[in-house]
This record gives C-alpha cells, structure tokens and sequence, in this order.
C-alpha cells in the first residue's frame, strides 16, 4: 500500500465531500502498473497502457465525473425515492492536435428508474434538475474541468 504522508506545510485533508485539500499518493508497481492510495487507506491498480484490466488514467477521469455526478444526484433523488436502478455512463473520445492529447465531447449519461408512485413521481420529477446542479455547480471534477483549473508538474 502506498500510504498518503503528511506535509504539516500542507492544510489537513477533509476527505469527504467538505471543502479543504486533497490528495493521492501512486506508487509504481512494474512498467505501466500504479497503486494509487488515499489518506483513508484505500487503494487502486491504475494500467497506463490499457494492456490490462486496470483502469488506463483516462478512464479514472471518466469514472471521477461520472462518480462526482451520480453521487451529487444520488444525494438529491434517494432523499425522495429508493431508486430501482441507478446507471451512468461516462464517454467521450481521446484526439490529438497540435497542442498535445485531450479528451473531448465527453457525455454523462443517467439511466435512473424509481418505482411507482407518488415518491417515485416526485423524484422522477426531480432528477433533470439534480443532473442539471451537479454539472452546473456541484460536480467539482466535472467543474474543474469546465473552469480550465492550472495545473503545475513539479520535481521534489
């Protein structure tokens, strides 16, 4: 396990869904092959190739928006109705110019069923608005990527 190390420079980490700093700490394990750790003590195998079974980086980016959304709109709908079923799709296509690699018409995509009756209308009636919040203001992967947040690589 690649454990997270605390840096007393650095705020505390919230975890969460509050505000405050977070991080990751990715280990390599062979050519290609990451365990990536949280704070928490969870951890992930990251295959940089897409020669394994692992998820690829991009992949893990998909998967970060779609979790983001489905867990902002499961917060919203389930307060109403118990889904019956609770589906997201995350997709879009990998390019190339001449700036380098980038992902682009990427698409969420919910499939959410509630059951019958009158809690099931109402959070039926509810979800395009919770979908329609999470990718206008709650969704913070999904908003950072929106907003063009800076990103800096460093050596330490």
């Amino acid at each position: 396990m690649c454990p997270v190390t605390s840096d007393p420079s650095t705020p505390p980490e919230t975890g969460g869904t509050g505000l405050g700093h977070r991080s990751v700490t990715m280990t390599r394990l062979e050519k290609g092959v990451y365990e990536v750790g949280n704070t928490r003590g969870g951890t992930l195998r990251v295959g940089g190739g897409g020669d394994t079974e692992d998820f690829t980086p991009v992949e893990l980016f998909l998967t970060a928006m779609a979790a983001c959304s489905a867990t902002d709109v499961d917060f919203i709908t389930s307060r109403i109705a118990e889904p019956v079923s609770f589906d997201v799709d995350s997709e879009g296509e990998k390019a190339r110019d001449d700036g380098g690699n980038f992902m682009e018409g990427i698409e969420i995509t919910f499939r959410v069923r509630f059951p019958d009756g009158e809690d099931g209308d109402r959070a039926r009636g509810r979800l395009p608005k919770a979908i329609a919040q999470s990718g206008d203001r709650l969704c913070t992967v999904s908003r950072t990527v929106q907003r063009g947040a800076a990103v800096t690589y460093r050596e330490a």
